[in-house]
């Protein structure tokens, strides 16, 4: 349940970005500084082609990652174009599918093919924050979301926590990180719940 309400939180914060937000720019760099940011002591993940955008929450170390998954042609799976699993890092740094409880009711992902090469695609937890997965001018899939007004590419969410319960962690803030696809520079969102 703690998963739960904290992809709630990250997507319930990230809607409610318009009133909240600040975004400020930067030249995309999408490896070497993204991990970079004050209250985020995890490990860069290594570059990764597959890798759509991942979620990173303290006090716990272990990320999920969403990566592209695609057919024998090369193309998007039909069933499951998108594939979250684990990167255990208080552990080995073993790469792991998610469990039962975490793929259906927590950090899992639904898709929905809407025609000429793009889905739906929704978190189980709040499918209420819609994201799309299609081909940019880069020519690459990527999954974008609307966040304050601008449709950006999704790289990063990272939660702060900060005590709280198992049931109600206080989330101290959520980071957004995108890349604007019309400019290329690397926008950041932070928000306080």
């Amino acid at each position: 349940m703690k998963l739960l309400f904290s992809i709630s939180c990250i997507l319930l914060l990230i809607t409610g970005a318009n009133k909240t937000a600040s975004a400020k720019s930067a030249p995309a760099d999408t490896v070497k500084n993204l991990y970079k940011l004050p209250g985020n002591p995890f490990p860069a993940l290594p570059a990764n082609v597959g890798r759509l955008f991942y979620v990173q929450r303290n006090p716990n170390p272990n990320t999920i990652v969403y990566e592209l998954k695609l057919d024998s042609d090369g193309q998007p799976d039909a069933d499951e174009p998108v594939h979250p699993y684990w990167i255990r890092y208080n552990e080995k740094g073993q790469k792991e599918d998610l469990g039962y409880i975490q793929r259906k009711f927590a950090y899992g992902v639904t898709s929905k093919s809407l025609g000429n090469g793009k889905w739906d695609v929704r978190f189980v937890s709040y499918k209420k924050f819609p994201l799309t997965l299609m081909k940019a001018a880069d020519g690459k899939y990527h999954i974008f979301a609307t966040i304050s007004q601008k449709q950006l590419i999704v790289n990063r969410i990272f939660v702060k926590i900060e005590g709280g319960s198992f049931w109600v962690p206080n989330v101290r803030f959520v980071e957004f990180k995108g890349t604007d696809p019309a400019t290329g520079k690397e926008v950041t969102e932070r928000f306080k719940p």
